[in-house]
């Protein structure tokens, strides 16, 4: 394998790689700041055209990078996916109609809101359609841990955390409601309510599961099963 000549080269190499990385990468934000910043956009009129002008956005900087994030994650999953061995294992023809029905929801969305340029519609659209979404996401695993009668191989971790989220969430609209003396945030933006209150409902669910109903049960082995008898001379 052939291999650098140069150390400094090599060092200016890694430096010019890293700095053009941490520049593509920060080169996304202005834009965004930007629109943040004149707050300039027809779903934010829409909403406090049936909302209330004085009402504050319901959306905060941290459900858009949520939003990005869970995207680039679920690409990068749907990657390891296509790529890894996968056995025998085949997408069920349910997922593929869920899917299916899902995207042509999308299409039916957009293709009725955008001639009327009803984008909060469309958006309460997308809402109704996460939620759905996220119910059917979580029931297969409730009803696998039930048949089961064991949750033995299910990460209650990822539960834990995700209930803390949910809870965290409500905690951040209750103080700005608190703050506007004003709760039109929490039906102002129904998606984000209902997609926390599934959440945390399926979380209790999968706790209950775990710690309650199928507890596992560590098996005692002996220290002695599998030590080699001392053979006489």
């Amino acid at each position: 394998m052939a291999s650098w000549n140069s150390v400094p080269l090599e060092v200016l190499y890694n430096i010019l790689g890293w700095v053009a990385f941490v520049s593509w990468s920060i080169s996304f934000y202005p834009q965004v700041i930007l629109n943040f910043r004149r707050k300039s956009s027809a779903v934010q009129r829409q909403y406090h055209s049936r909302y209330g002008s004085n009402e504050m956005i319901p959306v905060a900087a941290n459900d858009v990078a949520f939003s990005a994030h869970a995207v680039l994650l679920t690409a990068f999953t749907l990657f390891q996916i296509s790529i890894y061995d996968r056995g025998n294992q085949k997408v069920s023809k349910i997922a593929l109609a869920i899917v299916s029905v899902s995207w042509l929801s999308v299409a039916v969305c957009v293709f009725v809101g955008i001639p009327k340029h009803s984008w909060l519609w469309i958006v309460s659209c997308f809402n109704a359609l996460q939620v759905a979404m996220t119910v059917t996401k979580y029931i297969p695993q409730a009803v696998m841990n039930f048949r089961r009668k064991s949750t033995i191989g299910f990460s209650i971790g990822n539960i834990l955390l995700d209930l803390f989220g949910g809870l965290t969430n409500y905690g951040q609209m209750a103080v700005q409601s608190i703050d506007q003396n004003s709760w039109v945030n929490f039906y102002g933006n129904i998606g984000k309510t209902m997609l926390s209150l599934v959440s945390i409902f399926f979380d209790i669910l999968f706790i209950v599961q775990h710690y309650v109903l199928y507890p596992s049960r560590k098996e005692v082995v002996s220290p002695n099963l599998d030590v080699e008898e001392p053979k006489g001379h």
